[in-house]
């Protein structure tokens, strides 16, 4: 009897623990889906900066276009 008790506690301890991880693994997963969810809301709202962020990107694919055009020409900066 004392056996059959021993293993009723370990199985639901067990299912027990199983359970715990389930929901937290449930919550992880409901967190990375918000996450990418306010990453991808971000991007759009992202459109709405200032005139000054648009001439400083500007400013800098400039650069980067400059730099690809010297790489091209073979010239060294």
């Amino acid at each position: 009897m004392t056996e059959q008790l021993t293993m009723m506690a370990v199985a639901g301890t067990a299912l027990g623990g199983i359970g715990i991880l389930t929901a937290a693994t449930l919550k992880g997963w409901q967190g990375w889906l918000e996450l990418k969810r306010l990453e991808l809301t971000g991007r759009h709202a992202g459109d709405a900066r200032g005139p000054m962020a648009d001439r400083i990107e500007m400013a800098d694919l400039k650069e980067r276009i400059r730099k690809l055009e010297s790489i091209a020409a073979c010239v060294d900066l």
